[in-house]
């Protein structure tokens, strides 16, 4: 499609979704009026701008249908209560006197074997309250910890972002996973170093903020919570030891299957697959008004102005892959989203520019975790409720937010850029 979207254009539609995401439009809704703003600003006719549009979105349809897919995994580790066994084994072994190490750790492992980031958040959060309450540890400390350890978590993770930017860059699932792990484990110990300083920083955890009791609640054994994501990354391990490919869109849903039945909740396995499916398909539907978004980006003058700044500037070419991360998280408050614009639009110029497709998507990658924060972005708000915090509070913890996310794409750009 030869045709080009002016920058400003580009900006402007890009300013226009953010404005209407902290409106509280629905985000896919307000990215592809974002799209259809920017293209027609940015010089395109109505029907060009919509034919952008949806030559974007129908790139998303690879990672649309590996996310459903993925809902079988999640929806098999949340509704049987594996989620919960796993998070409440690593705290209670762990214990009140390693409470923040426990929390984000708890929180890393429980997103990195597949639960959406959201969900291990809210998992994590009644049991780190419980803890925090009786180590007289703050609030402030303990939604930092939650909120580092799910960052860390999510690059490591066969979640919805890792999908998208493995399918941009044409790389297999593990090795984006395998990627992450020294940034994640690098993000760990800034979060919890940070966390420690702020113990006392803040409100204090009241009895109100505390939850109801668990009822007798059967819990599966640690072993076979972990079951379902260990049976899906050994298949997805099959591509780089031996060669065979096994796509997530077979391994995942195989491993929450497997999982089900090892923990002798087979005949549950149809709601657990409703229940996955439902978590899942609005994230399915934002990706797709991402790829509208990320259409209009791909066919913008703004890709030429930022090029032409980095070799202006004699900047490595390999920065363009982080910040590109970066800004688009930034943009769309979320690190699925800006997986899916950022892996979309700049997976192929980053590739010819000489960089590793691996090493790129691993960067882009991290980036996307920095901003995914903002208040414009769901996650400020979940993790704001799950431990009963005051809006004002909560603002004044996104510096160290920030931090954290640039901790690790600086580690991820180290290795991946400068390093390797």
């Amino acid at each position: 499609m030869d045709i080009e979207v002016s920058s400003f254009g580009t900006l402007l539609g890009l300013i226009v979704t953010v404005a209407l995401i902290l409106k509280k439009v629905n985000p896919a809704y307000a990215m592809m009026f974002g799209a259809l703003t920017g293209g027609i600003v940015g010089g395109l006719s109505l029907m060009e701008s919509v034919q952008v549009m949806v030559h974007g979105a129908e790139g998303m349809t690879g990672v649309v249908l590996r996310v459903l897919a993925a809902g079988v995994l999640a929806g098999v580790l949340i509704e049987s209560g594996a989620a919960k066994r796993i998070a409440e084994t690593i705290l209670h072994k762990l214990g009140e006197t390693k409470a923040l190490l426990a929390i984000t750790g708890a929180t890393m492992i429980l997103t990195g074997v597949g639960v959406f980031i959201g969900v291990a958040i809210l998992t994590v959060a009644p049991i780190a309250l419980s803890i925090a309450k009786r180590a007289n540890i703050s609030k402030f400390a303990i939604l930092l910890a939650v909120s580092g350890g799910g960052k860390a978590g999510n690059i490591i993770s066969p979640n919805p972002n890792a999908i998208a930017v493995a399918e941009a860059f044409k790389v297999p699932l593990t090795s984006v996973m395998v990627a992450g792990v020294l940034p994640a484990i690098g993000g760990v110990v800034i979060t919890y170093f940070i966390a420690k300083r702020l113990v006392n920083r803040g409100s204090l955890v009241t009895e109100r903020d505390l939850p109801e009791p668990f009822m007798n609640e059967k819990l599966p054994s640690l072993a076979a919570a972990l079951s379902g994501p260990a049976i899906a990354i050994m298949l997805l391990l099959f591509q780089p030891i031996f060669g065979i490919v096994i796509d997530p869109l077979i391994a995942l849903p195989i491993g929450g299957i497997a999982g089900a039945l090892i923990m002798r909740k087979g005949n549950q396995l149809n709601m657990f697959i409703t229940s996955g499916i439902t978590k899942m398909s609005a994230i399915a539907i934002l990706l797709l008004g991402t790829g509208t978004l990320a259409g209009v980006i791909a066919h913008s003058a703004l890709i030429s102005v930022i090029l032409e700044s980095i070799d202006s500037l004699g900047i490595q070419p390999y920065w363009i892959a982080p910040i590109a991360g970066v800004t688009m998280s930034a943009a769309t408050g979320s690190t699925a989203a800006a997986s899916a614009v950022a892996g979309n639009v700049f997976a192929p110029t980053i590739i010819d520019l000489g960089v590793n497709a691996l090493a790129g998507a691993a960067m882009v990658h991290a980036g996307a975790t920095v901003l995914d924060h903002l208040p414009h972005g769901t996650f400020f708000h979940i993790t704001r409720g799950s431990v009963n915090m005051e809006l004002k509070e909560r603002f004044k913890l996104l510096p160290y937010e920030t931090v954290i996310g640039l901790g690790i794409v600086v580690l991820s750009t180290l290795i991946f850029g400068v390093l390797l």
